[in-house]
């Protein structure tokens, strides 16, 4: 592609990025009927923080939040968060569980690299095996012992799966639970599925990478000068049909605006190579939950439906009218299975010995 073609397909993604989020109409609401208002969305304070740093070298920002009324837990929730986002992203999840007595539970989270506040990796090293290393170091340095939760969404939850084919050991012995949040386990291009926005196959998808290879610069200049676009874009992409928290929008394009487009483009072949359907196996142990909304553009509802076939014990939840961002959208929704999935693995060592 010369670069005259690369300047065409780049303002092709953007306008068909504007056509689709034009289709999308918000009511503007006043303050007062905003819900989350007033609400400090990603801005709540851990009880501790530090850097783990990845077998490469990169700096992973990890952050614990202990149970609120001073209690010892009984087991750890480690939450994994999706392409493009940060540990922010959790902010309801982290909020209402911290408040958890039955039973009471630590929370750890971290940004992935080229992620929120951890280091930037090179291209090389932004692979979906790499981020399972980065968890797998996160365990170890502040999950060394103990039972524990794994709950990941979208590009987490394939951090997890891949995990579970590095660590199978680890599922089989502290694992107890996993939480697969509006994800993938496949390469859609050989599946059958519906493609994702991310998938390798998706020609927005391979422009951006092409776009963002040839003049990442021009494209950051695009992106923040057009406040407008970005923010109908992820209103479009990340949440359902309905009637959003303005607040909500604005807090995922914040989180959205830190992540330059290289990082983008860096992930952009892993996600779309990523098939670890063999993996799921690994997770025969754990008590699992597979939550996607019917509207998610991003992974569609039809690969948390092939996960669930691939498990046929965990527990399939469509949650009706959302988007990619399902735990913001409908945080109470995601919070109240993701308690009982907490609940179901508190105080079981073996629940799956059944003789």
């Amino acid at each position: 592609m010369n670069r005259a073609s690369k300047l065409a397909a780049g303002a092709g993604v953007l306008a068909a990025v504007t056509a689709v989020a034009v289709g999308v109409t918000t009511r503007k609401r006043s303050k007062a009927e905003d819900p989350y208002a007033d609400e400090q969305l990603g801005e709540l304070r851990p009880d501790r923080t530090s850097t783990v740093v990845a077998d490469d070298g990169v700096d992973l920002s990890v952050e614990e939040v202990d149970p609120a009324d001073g209690g010892k837990p009984v087991l750890t929730a480690v939450y994994v968060h999706g392409f493009a986002m940060s540990r922010r992203g959790w902010h309801f999840q982290r909020r209402d569980i911290a408040n958890l007595t039955d039973p009471r539970v630590r929370q750890v989270l971290y940004d992935q690299r080229s992620h929120g506040r951890s280091g930037r990796a090179t291209s090389k090293s932004s692979t979906i095996e790499q981020l399972a290393a980065d968890l797998d170091e996160v365990l170890r340095a502040v999950v060394p012992t103990g039972p524990i939760v794994l709950i990941g969404h979208s590009m987490g939850g394939m951090t997890i799966m891949a995990l579970a084919e590095r660590e199978p050991e680890l599922f089989a012995d502290r694992v107890r639970g996993v939480a697969f949040i509006g994800t993938s386990a496949g390469e859609v291009g050989r599946s059958g599925l519906p493609r994702p926005l991310l998938s390798k196959y998706n020609p927005l998808t391979r422009v951006l990478g092409q776009v963002a290879e040839w003049q990442p610069g021009a494209v950051e200049l695009v992106r923040s000068a057009g406040g407008g676009l970005t923010r109908r874009a992820a209103r479009t992409f990340g949440f359902g049909p309905g009637d959003i928290s303005p607040r909500l929008v604005e807090f995922l394009v914040d989180m959205l605006d830190v992540t330059p487009v290289r990082v983008l483009a860096d992930f952009v072949p892993t996600l779309g190579s990523h098939n670890r359907y063999a993996a799921l196996a690994g997770l025969k142990h754990c008590r699992v939950l597979v939550l996607s909304g019917d509207h998610d553009w991003m992974t569609p509802f039809a690969h948390a439906e092939r996960i669930n076939a691939a498990l046929p014990d965990s527990r399939l939840v469509r949650v009706a009218g959302a988007g990619h961002v399902v735990m913001l959208e409908r945080p109470d929704v995601v919070t109240e299975h993701l308690v009982t999935l907490l609940r179901e693995c508190a105080g079981r060592k073996k629940w799956w010995n059944r003789g």
